[in-house]
């Protein structure tokens, strides 16, 4: 079951046409989010994000788009496929509506909200070997749009074929002053003794939620020095640590790049700190 703009439809229901300005232009953003047992994990910071990013766009926000309404309806969503009492995945898609070309007609928005069953309750760490590469055929541009959750997504498509093709678990992108920007899927931290660092927002990274997160709770810890910093290439083999953070995953450990193996004790260390914030929020 799908949530259309408040309609709990079948997944194989036709409710979107050739006109769609999401298929057509890219003309959406979308929230990946964490449900567990009827609880959104950090759902204002997901909420905000999404009206902040509507607001760039240009979208109308709809009068009704509350965080207690969206809320209710991400609910029903889960509800309606069984997974109230279970682990699941939220993509929550808004669009803006049919008409014109490039300049839209409208500024109203539709939505869909779908789910999907998740295997674990809380964030873990996969222990498997995880090996990440440069990906250097296109290049991030360090501008607002590039910190933006939205359904241009060619770069992160392309990176992952060419990630799959040669044995990779993922690929890290670069801006076009060649700087590392983020993982195809997250953020990156790297860890050099106990120093952490992540991209700063200028260098184009994604707004990423749970990089938002773990800021705030290196910032409450005394034993790591953290800063929001650019990261060279050069850099990457000298770290202790590289670890990548989304909504879903929590955080995964890197375990290779290149001829260099990485540790995974301080992200450990932080996972087990997301788990104890994400049950608080």
């Amino acid at each position: 079951m799908v949530n259309f703009n408040g309609n709990l439809l079948s997944k194989n229901t036709s409710y979107l046409n050739h006109e769609n300005r999401g298929l057509r232009y890219g003309d959406a953003l979308f929230e990946s989010i964490r449900v567990v047992n009827g609880k959104i994990f950090f759902w204002e910071d997901h909420y905000l994000r999404l009206m902040a990013s509507m607001r760039i766009l240009r979208m109308e926000i709809p009068m009704n788009f509350t965080m207690e309404f969206l809320e209710e309806q991400l609910l029903a969503c889960v509800e309606a496929n069984g997974m109230l009492e279970k682990p699941a995945r939220i993509r929550f898609t808004v669009f803006r509506n049919n008409g014109g070309l490039y300049l839209p007609q409208t500024n109203d928005v539709s939505y869909i909200i779908e789910a999907n069953s998740l295997d674990s309750p809380f964030f873990t760490i996969n222990s498997d070997a995880y090996e990440v590469e440069l990906f250097k055929d296109f290049y991030v541009n360090a501008d607002m749009l590039s910190t933006l959750k939205t359904n241009n997504k060619a770069i992160n498509v392309v990176g992952s074929i060419f990630a799959s093709e040669n044995g990779y678990q993922n690929c890290l992108l670069l801006n076009q002053e060649k700087r590392v920007v983020e993982a195809l899927n997250g953020n990156l931290f790297l860890v050099k003794d106990q120093h952490i660092k992540t991209p700063s927002l200028k260098d184009g990274c994604l707004n990423g939620i749970v990089r938002k997160k773990l800021i705030g709770i290196l910032g409450s810890l005394d034993k790591y020095q953290f800063e929001e910093a650019f990261i060279s290439p050069f850099e990457l083999q000298k770290a202790d640590e590289l670890f990548i953070t989304n909504a879903i995953t929590g955080i995964q450990p890197i375990t290779k790049y290149r001829k260099k193996e990485y540790e995974t004790k301080v992200a450990a260390d932080l996972l087990g700190k997301l788990n104890a914030a994400a049950r608080l929020n």
